[in-house]
């Protein structure tokens, strides 16, 4: 599915729906350049998972946790330099636990990621404008059907 946005808040609200939809255990990459919008993306997702803390991008703690319906962890690999470093923090027992994983700069990880993820891909529009972001979502695996919800 591929979603043209304009503006911060449509990038939030994609990430709003995806939240309100996910379910224990789902994973979700995101992959898009600096200042794509991924960490607008997980604002999103936190709000519709009911958590009301200020989200930011883990870059130097690699991982985030926050509690709502579900608990989120946020990954940030930008900053990860060898696999084992990211299997030193328990990445397994994260995204085989009771929440939903986040992993921006997922692509960073490949061979850590399991088979079945939903992927957000975001990228800059700059001939339309400095706002605008194509934001392409696809997904291994059928529980994550529930993207052909999202609309904008």
């Amino acid at each position: 599915m591929n979603f043209i946005v304009d503006s911060v808040d449509k990038t939030v609200d994609i990430g709003l729906q995806i939240g309100k939809l996910v379910n224990r255990g789902d994973i979700i990459c995101l992959i898009g350049d600096l200042g794509t919008g991924k960490t607008h993306i997980t604002k999103g997702i936190a709000k519709g998972l009911e958590i009301h803390d200020h989200i930011t991008s883990p870059t130097f703690n690699i991982v985030n946790e926050y509690k709502g319906r579900l608990k989120l962890y946020h990954f940030d690999v930008y900053r990860v330099n060898d696999p084992d470093e990211i299997e030193a923090i328990g990445f397994d027992e994260y995204i085989f636990g009771d929440g939903v994983s986040i992993v921006e700069w997922a692509n960073y990880i490949e061979e850590l990621i399991p088979k079945e993820y939903l992927k957000v891909e975001i990228k800059k529009l700059p001939e339309l404008g400095d706002t605008f972001r194509k934001i392409n979502i696809t997904y291994n695996g059928n529980r994550y059907n529930y993207v052909k919800e999202i609309k904008i």
